[in-house]
């Protein structure tokens, strides 16, 4: 009991550690939540860090979730407790008590645990995001597809009620997450991969006032 609870505390706290964030801060990028979509996550950074530290953020994320679960699945954990750190390792992620309790929407985060979980689930729910990411180059509406098919490959491939729960209660937090980028995507106004935001030039006011006036002829 001891040593479970302690794998779930270690995994939560695993989880907060925002990657986006301290990659950001190491890099002497500006914090991911004041730009752009404002989400700590890789897709954010892309568009104003660039693919290498997209890269990391995104490898970062996953291996927040790969690795507790695939520490306690190595020690014979049931699958009941491989359920619950996962589940710590996700909420880490989403609500992170480093930084606020404001963390990003989980998608990598929820890769990494269904590699650790079946690698051929993990991989199969990846097809699915690397499908519609570069068909129609929708970040969001790849994450949606993923979230939308996750339990179901997962019980193809690990059939326990446990990780079944598990995966649905985390499916459902990924599509509420996400509620914002479905708000834009219905309206035509969601970016696509690699697009970067516009930033509105903005206008000097010491330069543009017409402190100085021509002299009328």
């Amino acid at each position: 009991m001891i040593i479970a609870t302690i794998a779930i505390v270690l995994a939560y706290l695993i989880g907060s550690l925002s990657t986006a964030i301290i990659a950001c801060k190491l890099t002497g990028l500006p914090d991911p939540r004041g730009q752009g979509s404002g989400n700590p996550g890789a897709t954010n950074v892309l568009r104003f860090g660039g693919k290498k530290i997209a890269v990391i953020v995104l490898l970062g994320d996953m291996l927040k979730g790969l690795l507790p679960v695939l520490a306690v699945s190595v020690m014979g954990a049931s699958p009941l407790l491989i359920a619950l750190t996962g589940a710590a390792a996700f909420l880490g992620h989403l609500y992170p008590v480093f930084f606020g309790f404001k963390g990003g929407k989980g998608v990598a985060t929820a890769l990494g645990i269904m590699l650790a979980i079946s690698w051929l689930a993990g991989l199969t729910v990846l097809a699915v995001w690397l499908l519609v990411a570069f068909t129609l180059r929708y970040s969001s509406l790849a994450a949606l597809c993923a979230s939308f098919s996750a339990p179901l490959i997962c019980w193809f491939y690990r059939p326990d009620i446990e990780i079944l729960v598990m995966m649905i209660a985390m499916s459902a937090l990924l599509i509420w997450r996400h509620k914002s980028n479905i708000s834009n995507l219905l309206q035509g106004a969601e970016s696509k991969i690699g697009a970067k935001k516009s930033v509105k030039p903005t206008v000097d006011s010491a330069t543009d006032r017409p402190d100085n006036p021509p002299n009328n002829p």
